[in-house]
């Protein structure tokens, strides 16, 4: 019902859809990528309610996955957030460049994340499917030019992505508004191998942080 950390700068609600359309072996969020029907559905109008009760303290919504782009509740939903003084972020993997499109042109986003997985020739091992690339960086262009304000990140998993690896992405990103580098936490992953990897040390992080930060406006570090 709270989040500090999901919308930079906002006092934040977050949603979760089910269901996905990539298989990143270091999602934390399996189950809900793989068996979205064992949760409850948390009715629409129950997330209105409690959104309505506290209009004094939760000023941003977070709508994230799984993808949301799947949805087909997506879109009804975010008309019914429109008509509350609340703040919507949307969370994707840029798979679905056509429906972001339309939610950038309806006025129904206010803040973009997208993931960032890998440089071009790792996206595959770290989505967990073969990618059509042209939708990623179609994905990329859009949230570039939307207007809106915007975030880039990745996950930073040991051993399979290396410094060089994330100087990669901020060259292919360059003159982004803001990316994160994300701590990875070897807990609940959709591969289990994954769970026996050790985080990168914070230092090496840091180290990341500084090389690529002359490709963006900002770059932040998060959960380190």
């Amino acid at each position: 019902k709270t989040t500090l950390i999901d919308y930079p700068g906002e006092i934040a609600s977050i949603v979760f859809t089910g269901g996905c359309n990539m298989r990143c072996p270091m999602c934390h969020n399996a189950d809900v990528v793989l068996h979205p029907g064992q949760y409850p559905c948390i009715a629409d109008e129950y997330i209105l309610a409690y959104l309505d009760e506290c209009q004094k303290k939760i000023t941003g919504i977070v709508l994230s996955g799984g993808e949301p782009t799947l949805s087909p509740a997506l879109e009804p939903f975010l008309r019914e957030l429109r008509k509350r003084p609340i703040k919507i972020k949307l969370d994707s993997n840029g798979l679905k460049p056509d429906v972001l499109e339309y939610l950038f042109n309806e006025n129904l986003v206010d803040f973009i994340a997208m993931d960032i997985k890998a440089p071009p020739e790792k996206y595959d091992l770290l989505s967990g499917v073969p990618i059509h690339m042209n939708l990623i960086q179609r994905s990329i262009d859009l949230i570039r030019s939307s207007g809106l304000p915007y975030e880039f990140r990745t996950t930073v998993v040991p051993n399979h992505l290396r410094p060089e690896d994330i100087l990669a992405i901020g060259t292919w990103l360059h003159g982004a508004e803001r990316y994160a580098l994300q701590q990875f936490h070897p807990k609940h992953c959709l591969n289990p191998d994954f769970d026996r990897l050790s985080p990168y040390p914070a230092k090496v992080l840091e180290e990341m942080k500084t090389s690529v930060e002359p490709h963006f406006e900002t770059v932040v570090l998060r959960g380190v």
